[in-house]
């Protein structure tokens, strides 16, 4: 429980704050006030609807991200002369704000399903793909040296050493990765859009239902915590014979 007693904190100094006026409603609802306006929505059945459009749409962007990094920081890890092919390269796109390219997303794709399913997928390309490199990289090399000369095949080299060597890196590409993911959903879902927790927002901020903006923004935190909570469940799962994770959990 105590992760959550600076939320709860907040929360409840916020409400507090909302309901003695030091606060006003109309620029903040309070937490009550959210809360209803998600109930309400809920009953109608718009909530969900929302919810899993931006859901599916972030999955959507974060496999494909997700897998081209992954795939890209593997041979590149690997395979020198595709490091010398392809690194820097990436590497100068890595230093491109992705959400500077909106614009152009525009041009290629319009505003429809596939521009933000490309942004999610750029803003979690350079993650992985930097942390997988890394992550193979920095596996031992007494420990590769040691499977060849055990005559280790090239694939249980692969699966039994420097995957598992690699693996805590990547996975905090990955937390990393869901991250981004979703501060890229909350402005591609600004483009014209007419469902997603984005398109909610926006549509609300026209009304000035400001619960209802705020609902969208609690949405998205609370999406957010549960991908990171997914993370480190995997961490906890895959890592689970990594001395140095042990100690620190």
């Amino acid at each position: 429980m105590l992760p959550f007693a600076v939320p709860a904190l907040v929360v409840i100094g916020w409400q507090i704050l909302g309901q003695s006026r030091l606060i006003s409603t109309r620029i903040l609802p309070t937490p009550v006030a959210v809360v209803q306006a998600g109930i309400q929505l809920g009953k109608q059945g718009i909530l969900w609807q929302y919810i899993w459009s931006s859901t599916e749409r972030a999955l959507a962007g974060f496999l494909i991200g997700g897998s081209v990094g992954f795939v890209l920081g593997l041979l590149n890890g690997l395979y020198r002369i595709s490091q010398k092919l392809t690194d820097t390269s990436i590497q100068m796109l890595r230093t491109i704000p992705h959400l500077a390219l909106i614009p152009l997303v525009i041009v290629w794709f319009g505003v429809g399903e596939e521009a933000k399913i490309f942004l999610v997928a750029l803003g979690s390309v350079f993650p992985i793909y930097v942390n997988t490199f890394f992550g193979i990289k920095s596996v031992d090399a007494d420990l590769i040296e040691m499977a060849k000369v055990y005559r280790l095949p090239w694939l249980k080299l692969f699966w039994k050493v420097i995957l598992p060597g690699a693996l805590p890196s990547i996975l905090v590409g990955i937390r990393y990765a869901l991250g981004v993911m979703w501060m890229t959903l909350i402005v591609a879902e600004t483009i014209s859009e007419n469902s997603g927790i984005g398109y909610m927002a926006m549509n609300a901020e026209e009304f000035m239902q400001m619960n209802v903006v705020v609902l969208g923004i609690v949405l998205y935190a609370l999406l957010g915590k549960i991908s990171d909570w997914i993370a480190t469940t995997m961490e906890r799962r895959f890592l689970r014979w990594h001395p140095n994770y042990l100690s620190n959990h």
